[in-house]
């Protein structure tokens, strides 16, 4: 009995709780006709589509920068990344590894700089972070329009430049890995590639953090004064962080993208950065450690209850309310998320 409540006290019982009401849900909805196996199918596919945006997180968090609130500036090197490769018409295969390697070296770019950034204002990164992130999307805003990209599946077609809002991704990397040793049962289809891609990012992630480097990361963010004593340079320590964390959120809008089957600009990135908090918080992260563990859980509690909650209410309602319960389940789950972190940083 001792050895129970160590495993929940360990656990966590919010995770608990959110655990237990995920699970009443699927029982709940064969009851209501709601499909086990596409609801299932939906929020493994969530998953695996936000999966990488919550996994940005670790290396910021783990380096003593706190929740990355400024990962719309990852998501904008995906966002150039993609339309770079789309300008350039490279289609398939080709064009989504060309938009990786392009968002790798653009985010790099920015990683480098917000990293210089934030090391200027040492113990206010989550707040400058946040006003960056808002600020970076608003001028992308205005570039959209500017840019000279003439391909004409993304620019205006009254006007012959600007790019769209939202653009398609058909016939260029539509689903490549949702469909990658894809099978189906029933109404069950497991999108192999994507979880496949996910888990390998995992896996670097984890290894990464064992190396020398990702050491130093975790001993700048767990007690600065005892890394520095070691010869650790804290600023450099944490630009890595902060460049990997840039990287790791575009490539992960790039995931998001393929599945989703568009790409949307202007101000879509404006607030991507707050389920992705939500995520990690609720897989019992802190604003001082975090693992792959708690990306793993948060996603799939996050995603999983955005799914299946709206689906067995309009069933059980017999109406169509998905969007608003989605939009209130959200913002209930990041605000649940963000007293955590207050109360955490006090």
């Amino acid at each position: 009995m001792e050895q129970l409540k160590k495993q929940i006290a360990v656990f966590g019982w919010p995770r608990i709780i959110i655990f237990l009401f995920l699970l009443s849900l699927f029982i709940a909805a064969p009851f209501v006709n709601v499909s086990i196996g596409a609801s299932l199918s939906d929020t493994i596919n969530r998953f695996g589509m936000n999966a990488l945006l919550v996994l940005a997180m670790v290396p910021m968090v783990q380096a003593g920068c706190g929740l990355n609130f400024g990962l719309s500036l990852g998501v904008i090197g995906g966002l150039l990344g993609a339309t770079l490769a789309m300008e350039l018409n490279l289609v398939g295969w080709a064009g989504f590894f060309s938009a990786v390697l392009f968002t790798v070296l653009i985010c790099a770019v920015i990683g480098y700089a917000y990293g210089k950034l934030l090391n200027l204002i040492k113990g206010e990164e989550m707040t400058i972070a946040l006003y960056v992130g808002f600020a970076a999307v608003m001028f992308m805003s205005i570039l959209w329009l500017l840019l000279p990209y003439t391909n004409p599946t993304m620019v205006w077609g009254y006007a012959g430049k600007g790019l769209r809002t939202t653009i398609t991704l058909e016939g260029y990397w539509l689903k490549i890995l949702n469909n990658l040793w894809a099978f189906q049962a029933g109404s069950f289809v497991f999108p192999t590639g994507l979880i496949l891609f996910v888990f390998v990012c995992f896996f670097i992630m984890k290894v990464f953090m064992k190396t020398r480097t990702g050491t130093a990361l975790t001993a700048v963010g767990s007690n600065p004064e005892f890394a520095r004593a070691s010869g650790v340079n804290i600023n450099r320590a944490r630009i890595i962080s902060t460049v990997l964390s840039t990287v790791i959120g575009g490539v992960g809008i790039l995931l998001y993208q393929q599945s989703f089957g568009f790409i949307q600009l202007y101000q879509a990135p404006l607030f991507m950065a707050f389920p992705a908090v939500a995520a990690i918080l609720i897989g019992g992260a802190s604003v001082n450690k975090a693992s792959i563990l708690n990306v793993m859980l948060g996603t799939f509690l996050f995603q999983g209850i955005l799914t299946m909650t709206p689906s067995v209410i309009n069933s059980v309602l017999q109406t169509d309310m998905s969007e608003v319960i989605r939009i209130v389940l959200s913002n209930g789950m990041i605000l649940y998320a963000l007293t955590r972190k207050t109360q955490a940083a006090r």
